[in-house]
């Protein structure tokens, strides 16, 4: 997995997919987390971003998935565990099957993959998914309005450049 761990700095290439089904959108959290993310992982040195979704998706939920477009490139910027984390990340809409679980309010699907994930379909109306927090925010807000084209965002929270050069010396 492309993960460079220079702390205070943090360098990670994630991939993650949008999957919708009547009005709601997949997510994934660590069990003890307290926000949800959309499905993905890391992607492996030699792998493109379509492959590496692809994989995940096999990996993590057991199902093929099909890639219609690419929604965002994203370089985000932020604070995680005391780290200045700096995330590339490509996120996809994806579509599959309906054999995949579904219920609107319970845990559809576990695994333990170094620690335990689980996923359930959250509402993708922003106003009512309540107090699911879904992260990246920005693509939260936007669940309601996807891009007709690719979009690249620079998202920058917490520490900035300059202040986690600071704390590195």
């Amino acid at each position: 997995m492309i993960r460079i761990d220079r702390k205070p700095q943090l360098f990670s290439f994630r991939v993650a997919g949008l999957i919708f089904r009547d009005g709601y959108i997949l997510a994934q959290r660590g069990a003890k987390d307290d926000y949800w993310a959309l499905p993905g992982g890391r992607a492996e040195i030699g792998e493109s971003s379509q492959e590496t979704i692809l994989r995940e998706m096999r990996e993590e939920l057991d199902r093929d998935v099909r890639i219609e477009r690419l929604l965002w490139t994203v370089e985000s910027f932020f604070t995680y565990e005391g780290y200045a984390a700096h995330e590339l990340g490509f996120y996809y809409l994806l579509s599959m099957d309906d054999d995949f679980p579904f219920h609107e309010t319970d845990i559809v699907h576990r695994i333990v993959d170094g620690l335990e994930v689980e996923f359930r379909w959250l509402r993708a109306n922003h106003a009512a998914r309540g107090d699911h927090v879904l992260k990246p925010q920005f693509i939260a807000d936007r669940l309601d309005r996807l891009p007709a084209a690719v979009e690249h965002v620079i998202l920058r929270e917490g520490l900035s450049r300059q202040a986690a050069k600071e704390t590195a010396a």
